[in-house]
């Protein structure tokens, strides 16, 4: 037994884990989920006072669309409020925000970060609420949004995420950004619902009990992936993050590939940073029976991004077959066992000749994912600004 032969082993060892743990959240997502959050016409046992909080950051071509989008709700006028948060916008955006039925907060960090805008809403407010919901400033709801948050919480729930999908699908890397959306919420939405663990939320179109976040965030500072840590403490203290499938929350995806490279390289610097970090921490919570810390702390975080790992999977096995025959075609069957898997996580709207055309992109896209590694440090201490320009909903794969 050669070091190499006992290097590509373990190699393909991790890899089968990684294929291994995705294709049982996928199984478990397409073939035991049942729902418990049916939201019909119920009428709730209470109308929750609701707090919209959006950070918005240089975002002054689209976040006047957002809060009118925000504000349209069929839900009790009284019982919820849009809170901006105006982080580097213009003078004239703020007077448009101020001439809306909404609170204008205006901040300036030295550093600016999503985290340090939410903090701010808290020190700030003064008025009672019982829920907050996060939306980030490109993002648009359905009318009925704030109705279904309202009756998850009715249900039990004390943290919520609605389904986050493609405000714009209308080019091939969009579409492309589309398709990991749709995946990634089959697999660690919908997937470990399915199996009874938390959900892991998304960063927007998530809502909590206003105390809980509150005193969360208080504790929390990260420059970028602050959602990980939020989902950590939540789950922490033995609280499940509700997945609620039929909430849908449409959020602008990337149209170039630099702007797909440079949104890819924070969130690998994220899931970095965050599985050193809570590493030991997670396999203490797992010994405690907390599952569902473990499996958002290391599991999600130890598995390769999906793209990174259906590139690396080939070009593993085609070197295992100079090492040992078996070894490659075990990497073989590793390949196509992912590929199944992704196949399978994807919804079949999706398939068509819109998703011929953003496969011819991918390999370019994990390119520009491998290159990103050589630069997370500085992603980690750095916030990297997505600009953003949609102000319309031209998704027509949800029409499909």
């Amino acid at each position: 037994m050669t070091t190499l032969w006992l290097t590509v082993l373990i190699i393909l060892i991790y890899f089968g884990c990684s294929v291994a743990y995705l294709l049982i959240l996928t199984l478990a997502g397409k073939y035991n989920y049942r729902n418990p959050w049916t939201l019909g016409s119920t009428q709730p046992t209470l109308y929750r006072r609701i707090a919209i909080v959006v950070p918005a950051y240089k975002e002054d071509g689209i976040i006047v669309h957002t809060a009118q989008n925000l504000l349209d709700q069929d839900y009790p006028a009284i019982c919820f409020d849009v809170h901006v948060m105006a982080d580097s916008l213009r003078p004239e955006t703020v007077a448009r925000l101020r001439g809306l039925p909404l609170t204008v907060w205006e901040v300036a960090f030295k550093k600016s970060t999503k985290t340090r805008s939410l903090n701010a809403f808290f020190i700030r407010n003064r008025q009672p609420y019982d829920v907050v919901l996060i939306c980030d400033a490109d993002n648009m709801v359905g009318s009925d949004f704030l109705s279904k948050v309202n009756a998850a919480f009715d249900q039990g729930a004390r943290a919520f995420q609605g389904r986050r999908v493609a405000k714009n699908t209308d080019t091939s890397y969009a579409f492309l950004d589309a398709c990991s959306e749709a995946i990634n919420n089959h697999i660690f939405r919908k997937g470990t619902s399915a199996l009874g663990l938390s959900s892991a939320v998304i960063g927007s179109g998530m809502a909590f009990e206003y105390n809980m976040l509150r005193d969360i965030l208080a504790s929390i500072d990260a420059v970028g992936g602050f959602d990980k840590p939020l989902q950590l403490k939540v789950v922490a203290r033995g609280i499940k993050i509700r997945y609620v499938e039929d909430a849908l929350i449409y959020d602008e995806k990337i149209e170039s590939g630099d702007a797909f490279g440079n949104q890819r390289r924070r969130w690998l610097s994220s899931q970095w940073v965050y599985l050193r970090r809570y590493f030991l921490p997670g396999w203490v919570q797992l010994f405690r029976g907390n599952v569902s810390y473990f499996n958002l702390a290391v599991a999600n975080n130890i598995v390769l991004p999906r793209a990174l790992l259906l590139g690396a999977l080939p070009l593993v096995a085609a070197g295992a077959f100079f090492v040992d025959p078996v070894l490659g075609w075990t990497g073989v069957v590793l390949w196509v066992g992912y590929l199944f898997t992704l196949a399978m996580a994807l919804p079949k709207a999706y398939y068509g000749k819109d998703l011929i055309k953003a496969l011819i992109r991918l390999p370019g896209a994990m390119g520009r994912m491998a290159l990103n590694l050589l630069q997370l440090r500085s992603a980690d201490k750095t916030f990297i600004h997505t600009l953003h320009t949609r102000t319309t909903i031209s998704n027509n794969v949800l029409n499909r």
